[in-house]
């Protein structure tokens, strides 16, 4: 049984084992009366990063896949701090079989009529979870992915000390208030008991393999969900090497260099087209088969962008590939990160001189990494907070990166990167986006003019019935109401000439289908009307100093 007092001084213990025991002193004031304050014995040979680092590694699991997904978040977090999270380990010693199979048989009652064997030498044991090969009673064989015993107990324990911590720091440091980190830990949490759901786990696996059966080269492990539970996954089990083992990979005759490039298209069409992709890309997620396949393991950890941001992650893409730093700072507002205006041009040159420090000495030799943290440091610097989907996918790709060049030395992501949005574009998936997005504009524009008598006569009577009453007088009303006319026409003419313009627009794209040639010069001829209303509405601004308007 873990208490959470019992927990509270074991993590004080270990902060101040590491030399951090003015961090607990700040947010605990008076506790190292109570406590040894003990020095760390690795202080003078590590850095203050490293202690970092195995602090989380021996605080627990938790804190190990706490510092695993804030490193993600590199615009708050310093460069060499993030590059140690990375290091962390998310190893432990394996739990005895007869531990594991107690476990298995809990989550499976009829685990003798389903398994034929269970090799009890695991083949991955981390701080969750143990993996170990078995086969059905039909032969097929499989993998059991076996969640620890009392795991989630002490994961919900270690939540709710993260929570009280985060409280305590936005009142005792002020400065981290800019942090949001109520809000970092209320993500966490619920990433976490994401990942303590196996079943979400294997619908995640579904559903990404629905998404990639189109692409050669691609596998993703079938789920047996008659014999799964939320403490049990039974999935296909995949022979193959780690994605990063280079000699092993020539060893089955394969190219490496051929997966470096079918690894880095499975990951964009992921991120770009459909929206949903694997976000936890380290090698040993990855394998290669004997036929040349790339096998995607472990959904714990997934990324989603909603079809409408999915418009703004792409031109953060094109902007990357174009060096255009004024797209960039377009694309971020579209996903409604804040630009300080006052900072804009200032963003604009340092975001722009990021882009050329990161082009090498030749063509193609465009170093995303180093691009990505200059970014990074500079959203920092100017306190500029991003999605956290989209710090994620930044680490998605950088991680591909790393694995890319491990397999082709020579890989190029500015090469690589044109070539999947030729591809894309292609597809029309760009068209298609700006056409949804302008006919939901549309929709909404509509949607609003016709919610406007409503709203005006809900306004009037909480006016009337208020605890505030204001006085209006006869003329005054008259003047709204004039007002709200001459509105009301503009939005009308405004929608008007927009449906005009977007139905002719797809009539005309698809002029090559054999249309009537009436309907063909009907669009040409409700273009023109609508260009004339245009320029009418236009003069009739100008004209009357913005008060006039189409009547």
């Amino acid at each position: 049984m873990v208490t959470k007092f019992r927990r509270y001084w074991q993590i004080a213990d270990i902060l101040f084992k590491y030399g951090f025991g003015i961090v607990v002193q700040r947010l605990f004031p008076g506790v190292h009366k109570f406590r040894l304050s003990r020095t760390s014995p690795v202080e003078s040979a590590a850095s203050e990063y490293q202690r970092m680092r195995m602090a989380l590694e021996e605080l627990g699991p938790t804190y190990v896949k706490f510092g695993q997904i804030i490193s993600t978040r590199q615009d708050m977090l310093p460069p060499g701090l993030v590059e140690e999270l990375k290091l962390l380990q998310d190893h432990t010693n394996p739990l005895p079989f007869k531990v594991i199979s107690e476990a298995i048989r809990n989550s499976c009652p009829a685990f003798d009529e389903c398994f034929s064997e269970i090799e009890e030498e695991p083949l991955a044991s981390a701080s969750i979870a143990q993996v170990h090969r078995a086969r059905l009673k039909d032969g097929t064989p499989v993998a059991l992915k076996v969640q620890r015993p009392g795991i989630e107990e002490v994961i919900e324990t270690d939540i709710m000390i993260l929570e009280s911590f985060a409280r305590r720091a936005e009142r005792s440091v002020p400065e981290w208030r800019i942090y949001n980190p109520r809000g970092i830990i209320k993500d966490f949490s619920a990433q976490i008991r994401k990942e303590l759901d196996f079943a979400r786990d294997g619908k995640n696996a579904d559903l990404l393999r629905v998404h990639m059966r189109e692409l050669d080269g691609v596998k993703v492990p079938k789920i047996f969900w008659e014999y799964s539970s939320r403490r049990l996954l039974v999935m296909e089990f995949i022979e193959g090497v780690r994605a990063d083992n280079v000699p092993a990979i020539r060893a089955l005759g394969v190219n490496p260099k051929k997966i470096a490039q079918i690894g880095f298209f499975a990951y964009m069409t992921q991120i770009f087209e459909h929206g949903f992709f694997h976000g936890d890309p380290h090698p040993g997620n990855l394998l290669v088969t004997r036929e040349g396949t790339l096998v995607f393991l472990d959904f714990g950890i997934i990324g989603i962008i909603r079809p409408e941001r999915r418009f703004w992650f792409v031109q953060l893409l094109n902007a990357i590939i174009l060096q255009d730093a004024g797209m960039m700072l377009k694309s971020l507002e579209g996903l409604s990160v804040k630009i300080p205006e006052e900072s804009r041009e200032i963003l604009r040159d340092e975001i722009y001189i990021a882009m050329l420090e990161a082009e090498g000495t030749s063509i193609g030799q465009y170093n995303f990494t180093m691009m990505t943290n200059s970014f990074t440091t500079i959203l920092r610097e100017y306190r500029i907070q991003v999605p956290g989907n989209l710090m994620l996918m930044l680490k998605v790709i950088i991680m591909v990166l790393d694995v890319g060049v491990t397999l082709d030395p020579g890989f190029r992501f500015k090469e690589e990167s044109e070539r999947f949005m030729v591809r894309f574009s292609k597809r029309e998936s760009l068209v298609d986006q700006i056409m949804s997005r302008a006919g939901g504009s549309m929709l909404e524009a509509m949607d609003g003019f016709l919610d406007m008598p409503r709203n005006v006569n809900q306004m009037l009577k909480q006016l009337g019935t208020g605890t505030i009453k204001i006085d209006i007088v006869d003329t005054d009303i008259r003047r709204l109401q004039m007002a709200l006319d001459r509105t009301s026409n503009k939005v009308l003419i405004g929608l008007i000439v927009s449906g005009m313009v977007v139905g002719s627009s797809f009539i005309l794209r698809e002029a090559q289908l054999p249309l009537p040639e009436l309907v063909y010069y009907l669009a040409v001829f409700a273009y023109i009307i609508a260009i004339g209303i245009g320029f009418y509405a236009i003069y009739k601004v100008l004209s009357t100093g913005g008060d006039g308007g189409v009547h």
